[in-house]
């Protein structure tokens, strides 16, 4: 841990997810084991074997226009802001605004402070940018949406953000994949135990429409029933993929010594985090889930934690039969061969996947769970795979709050990145 007495804390949350768009309904849906998860129909093809997506609702941004959008009142995107969107960025800047409010902050305590970052993570839009260079071809290049850049690229939540925010601070973007947003969280951390940031906002966002899923399909990653608890299952012996999802979570991350000062809420303490590389494969985990082992140590040791004081794993399960089988792997070097034995849960069965989002989605989570007095179940898992054997999978939520969470994400290419999340003691 990096010789600072600043400590890194969790005072905001906003959530634009498949099983809430506020912080009461995903804790609702937690508790209860609620899904998010929707039929589909892709691109007007009935016969597509993919069927379901973790939907969101109350929005409509499938259009590839913002003036054919909607989304609630509650709201209000000035048009100089919507001009540069894409559909992820309304959620995204939704969740924002949602997480300063809850962090009793408004936009002008933030605007123009040097002192305030902002970290986002998403791959971009891809229907966007299919649009804008389909209208590019179509004029032979002598035409384009002067906002297509802006609007499409991986960048979009950077440039659009902390425009519309005013941020002064830093602005900066991750993109490793399903650790993405994971990523954004880990360096922000270290932004502001070494003192350089005081207040960080992290954003992670996709969308759910067919450019962005869709393509999954062709790899054999997605889930093709169109029952939810068979096709979003993960550590269940049933699993054969996982549903895609969209949405946004945004979390405020502060100095232990600024929110103290302003009498904020604190949800928990990011108490440290750790990353690794499988450099095994494109697109699989390693199969003794050796990377992630190895982050979850790093994670471990950076937060001066032993695995027996780990109370909660929010894991990355994905419900992939690869994925799933590596990360059990790790949890039990980790874990069951050291005879701890935290409780263990992929919220994905309730949320599908929501790609370089899910890491920011899973810490916030753990957080509502620190604070809130509860534990998240497996839902769905009704056989699990003898992988899991060792391992303590709850199916129902658990009325018992951890002390300390370790939350883990994993990408494309080997990216591991764990954080681990304490409730807060001055």
């Amino acid at each position: 841990m990096p010789a600072s007495i600043h400590r890194p804390v969790i005072t905001g949350l906003g959530f634009i997810t498949p099983i809430g768009n506020d912080r009461a309904a995903v804790t609702d849906s937690l508790r209860e084991g609620r899904h998010g998860l929707s039929r589909v129909e892709w691109v007007g093809n009935p016969d597509l074997p993919v069927k379901l997506a973790g939907t969101i609702k109350e929005f409509s941004v499938e259009a590839t226009h913002p003036r054919d959008w909607t989304w609630p009142a509650a709201y209000p995107i000035p048009r100089e802001t919507l001009r540069g969107l894409a559909p992820h960025g309304v959620f995204a800047l939704c969740a924002a605004t949602q997480a300063l409010a809850d962090a009793a902050l408004t936009p002008d305590d933030i605007a123009g402070d040097p002192y305030t970052g902002l970290f986002c993570a998403s791959a971009g839009s891809a229907r966007l940018l299919h649009h804008h260079l389909g209208q590019l071809d179509a004029a032979r290049g002598e035409r384009g949406n002067p906002m297509g850049v802006v609007s499409s690229i991986a960048g979009t939540l950077n440039f659009n953000l902390g425009a519309h925010f005013h941020i002064h601070g830093a602005v900066c973007g991750f993109v490793s994949a399903c650790a993405s947003s994971s990523h954004a969280l880990g360096y922000a951390m270290d932004e502001i135990r070494l003192g350089r940031l005081q207040r960080i906002i992290v954003v992670g966002a996709e969308e759910h429409n067919a450019e962005t899923l869709l393509p999954f399909s062709s790899m054999r990653a997605l889930a093709t029933t169109d029952d939810p608890a068979l096709a979003s299952c993960p550590f269940d012996g049933r699993r054969s993929g996982f549903v895609g999802a969209g949405g946004a979570t945004a979390l405020v991350i502060e100095s232990a010594e600024l929110a103290t000062r302003r009498q904020a809420r604190i949800y928990a303490e990011l108490a440290g985090w750790g990353q690794s590389s499988d450099g095994y494969s494109i697109a699989i985990s390693h199969p003794e889930g050796a990377g992630l082992r190895l982050a979850i140590q790093r994670a471990l040791a950076d937060a001066c934690v032993s695995p027996a004081q780990i109370d909660y794993v929010n894991a990355h399960a994905t419900s992939t039969p690869i994925g799933d089988r590596a990360e059990a792997l790790a949890l039990r070097a980790v874990f069951a061969d050291t005879h701890a034995a935290p409780f263990i849960s992929s919220t994905k069965g309730l949320t599908g996947h929501p790609l370089s989002a899910a890491g920011a989605m899973e810490a916030a989570f753990c957080a509502l769970a620190i604070d809130g007095g509860f534990t998240p179940g497996n839902a769905h898992l009704r056989q699990p795979d003898p992988t899991c054997d060792g391992l303590r999978l709850p199916v129902d939520s658990l009325d018992t709050a951890p002390a300390i969470a370790l939350n883990n994400s994993s990408g494309f290419g080997g990216s591991n990145v764990c954080h681990v999340l304490r409730r807060f003691t001055p």
